[in-house]
């Protein structure tokens, strides 16, 4: 039987889906009713952008820096392959450091990979960097390739195969980064240039991979989704053309709330790589945070002792403490208060059995001990252990700078008030009844 053949579409005029995307308005969600059935790769795995998109919204990292993130990185995976790849970029002298330093740890996960732009002469690069893979951006909507490159779908083609076939007559495998992949039109451009990719492989016998870059977070996850915002569409069609699951990846975006569940999305309908940033920090809105990868990955696939899941804490204390990154306090597993309960009547079920408001056994997972913030309940006792915890030291529970506290709680709750006590109540409280007494907060 012979292959369907995926012809090219050239047009004149740009694709821009005004009918999804009036710009003028917001997003359109617009249903084809088509389902696509569950593909979940028997392997599925994260790599890691924080080196490349998630130098994009801050400072640069130093090469010391990545090294000590890296070593994390590989120490939250381990020999599991959980965290297969890491992406640095590849241009300055520091970012050739980083590269050395990272490649002198010898660790088989992550792999280190490079990021590169669609010009030939940017492989010396990688040839210098002796790697075995690279990302090559490859835009794929007509936002960019007319708009952006003010080229035609036709010398766009030309222009990433060419550079594809060069990284291949190198002897490095092309990861092609279809750029804006949720706005592209499907069927006359993005099966087109895969089913070219997926000749390039058989005629070099080598991977040719392909990121489906949802750059500006359009992607949707739910079934009957129409092209070009369909994840389990963009995704399946894919793979009916034969590209296999451990040559997509997903790279997403966070601008609109959508990041995470879009890359386990992903994994869903036949994607066995997930791209994700340390906390979701890059580009704009950020990426997937790696962490949540993490632990979605357990969801679905079980967990596994060779993955140490309380090596998260030490990165985000690492980032917190040595890179200055300001955590939010309720950010999802790692914030200062993602598993502090405020509420006084949860506060109440948590003392009882803290399954009641804790989702999983933070302590054991995470090394994070559940808490329970100040409330009308909290006593005496409550207090002696706030103030042992936020500066670990040893107090009395009758301590009357303790029961000071206590009495000015009571006067609060005594006001009808309902909600718990803040930290930053008691940061003022605790210092002030203590006075110089206090050691610096650790």
């Amino acid at each position: 039987m012979a292959k369907k053949q995926y012809k090219l579409v050239d047009v004149d005029k740009p694709n821009l889906y005004r009918e999804t995307f009036p710009y003028t308005e917001f997003p359109k969600v617009i249903f084809d009713k088509k389902i696509v059935p569950y593909d979940i790769p028997d392997d599925i795995w994260i790599t890691d952008t924080t080196f490349r998109d998630g130098q994009q919204s801050r400072p640069p990292y130093t090469p010391k820096q990545i090294l000590k993130l890296y070593d994390l990185l590989h120490e939250i995976g381990g020999k599991s392959g959980l965290i297969r790849q890491c992406e640095f970029f590849l241009y300055s002298d520091r970012d050739r450091e980083a590269v050395e330093l990272c490649k002198a740890r010898g660790y088989k996960y992550p792999e280190i990979t490079g990021w590169i732009r669609a010009v030939p002469a940017d492989f010396k690069f990688v040839s210098q960097m002796g790697l075995k893979e690279t990302g090559i951006l490859t835009s794929a909507s007509d936002y960019h390739i007319f708009l952006k490159l003010r080229k035609t779908r036709a010398q766009a083609l030309d222009g990433y195969l060419n550079v594809a076939r060069a990284a291949l007559d190198s002897g490095v495998t092309p990861r092609c980064h279809f750029e804006d992949i949720t706005r592209a039109d499907y069927d006359g451009f993005v099966l087109p240039f895969a089913a070219e990719l997926m000749k390039l492989s058989e005629e070099y016998n080598n991977p040719v991979k392909i990121r489906l870059c949802d750059t500006l977070g359009f992607g949707l996850p739910w079934a009957g989704i129409a092209l070009p915002r369909s994840i389990p569409k963009l995704i399946g069609g894919l793979r009916k053309l034969g590209v296999p699951a451990e040559w997509l990846e997903w790279h997403g975006h966070n601008d609109l709330h959508k990041v995470e569940v879009a890359a386990s999305t992903a994994w869903l309908y036949g994607c066995s790589a997930a791209n994700g940033a340390v906390f979701g920090i890059g580009e704009r809105t950020g990426n997937p945070p790696l962490e949540a990868l993490v632990i979605e990955h357990a969801q679905l696939k079980g967990q596994t002792t060779e993955v140490n899941y309380s090596a998260i804490t030490k990165l985000a204390e690492y980032a917190s403490k040595k890179l200055g990154l300001e955590i939010p306090n309720n950010y999802p597993l790692v914030g200062r208060d993602f598993n502090v309960t405020r509420a006084g009547i949860h506060a109440d079920g948590l003392l009882k059995n803290e399954e009641i408001y804790n989702c999983f056994d933070t302590k054991k997972l995470l090394n994070r001990p559940v808490s329970v913030a100040i409330t009308d309940k909290s006593g005496a006792a409550g207090v002696k252990h706030w103030i042992e915890g936020k500066y670990k030291i040893e107090i009395a529970k009758h301590d009357p700078r303790v029961v000071k506290i206590k009495d000015k709680i009571d006067v609060e709750y005594s006001a009808d008030r309902v909600s718990a006590i803040s930290d930053e109540e008691m940061f003022k409280w605790v210092g002030k009844a203590f006075g110089d007494d206090l050691p610096p907060l650790k």
